[in-house]
């Protein structure tokens, strides 16, 4: 691996899990919504209660929880589990035809909602501080496909960074209209209010570099490689995800870590953002059941050895604070976990 070769430091590998968590999927009866959220609460914490990272802390999840579907008992369960240590709850949407305004209202009350139980953080000036996926794959207005707009707002980002969101953590989108063409990539995204989709482009988080404008975009590695599938070699791309359809390997392990999404000039810091559909009830099996477990073991096994490996289990949050840490030459880990952005009470 060409970028580990130039470094004679381990390489600190952050393993961040985002779940696009909807309860709800499929519209099912109430009960079996939350039934989806109690199989979380009874079975995450026995999985991470097993693992622990070169900090001894265990691993934590995303609960990127959708405000479309907005109900407050479970958003009051998947809080116990956060109380707990287990994780932390951010802000997921699904939307369309809207407008500046009509989204600023969304997120308002989503933002209101999400802390009355004791979710979300705060910017040092008391503000409301959240991460953000955009439902349906189409941030910034990027989608509109089978005669639907799934957005409708061409300067998201920007009302995104005025109510306060502190990264988005959307991509990648592999095979989506809304899939940029930067990749594997920590960067910068400037608004243009005009057009859709202004986070094609945008420049690096660096270290040094602590005056970059625009939102912050925290991408997950986005690999192509070579299978056999029916008896012919063929080239696919591991986008990422783990789900039923998307199985945890050893060698997925090997393709993100080698994928080396890191802050430019400082390439022994490797951030490895994996997404799920986690409520989902196959994919909610397969986690649960084998998958993050093999994942967990795995990478602890064979990136931990404290000599060329550190691992880190850390949240979306502590992605931001590590990023914005590293930008002012911090190299402290401990110190950078909550470098601006502190943890929320869920009280």
């Amino acid at each position: 691996m060409r970028w580990q070769e130039r470094n004679d430091n381990p390489i600190d590998i952050f393993m961040c899990i985002v779940d696009h968590y909807e309860p709800q999927v499929g519209r099912p009866a109430r009960e079996k919504s939350r039934e989806r959220v109690e199989d979380w609460l009874n079975r995450y914490p026995q999985i991470a209660n097993c693992h622990r990272d070169a900090e001894g802390m265990p691993p934590k999840h995303s609960f990127f929880y959708p405000w479309d579907e907005y109900d407050s008992w479970e958003l009051d369960r998947v809080a116990e589990l956060c109380r707990a240590g287990f994780g932390e709850i951010e802000l997921h949407l699904h939307h369309q035809d809207d407008t500046d305004a009509t989204l600023r209202h969304k997120l308002r009350d989503a933002k209101t909602a999400f802390q009355r139980h004791g979710g979300l953080t705060r910017w040092p000036d008391g503000k409301v501080a959240w991460g953000f996926i955009h439902g349906n794959w189409a941030l910034d207005n990027s989608r509109q496909d089978s005669g639907r707009n799934y957005c409708g707002v061409n300067n998201e980002l920007t009302v995104l960074q005025e109510e306060g969101c502190y990264a988005d953590f959307t991509f990648p989108a592999w095979k989506q209209l809304a899939q940029p063409r930067k990749l594997n990539s920590i960067y910068y995204a400037i608004d243009d209010p005009k057009r859709p989709k202004s986070y094609n482009t945008g420049r690096n988080a660096c270290v040094a570099c602590t005056n970059r404008e625009g939102l912050l975009m925290i991408q997950g590695p986005l690999v192509p490689y070579v299978t056999r599938r029916s008896g012919k070699w063929r080239v696919a791309m591991d986008d990422c995800d783990i789900a039923f359809s998307q199985r945890y390997t050893p060698e997925r392990l090997d393709r993100w870590v080698e994928a080396g999404v890191h802050i430019q000039e400082r390439p022994n810091w490797v951030f490895i953002k994996l997404h799920c559909h986690g409520a989902e009830d196959r994919n909610r099996n397969i986690l649960l059941g084998y998958d993050l477990e093999a994942l967990f073991q795995d990478i602890e096994h064979r990136y931990n050895d404290g000599e060329r490996y550190r691992l880190h289990y850390v949240t979306a949050r502590e992605v931001f604070n590590l990023v914005k840490a590293a930008e002012c030459g911090v190299s402290d880990i401990k110190q950078a976990r909550d470098w601006i952005l502190k943890p929320p009470s869920y009280t």
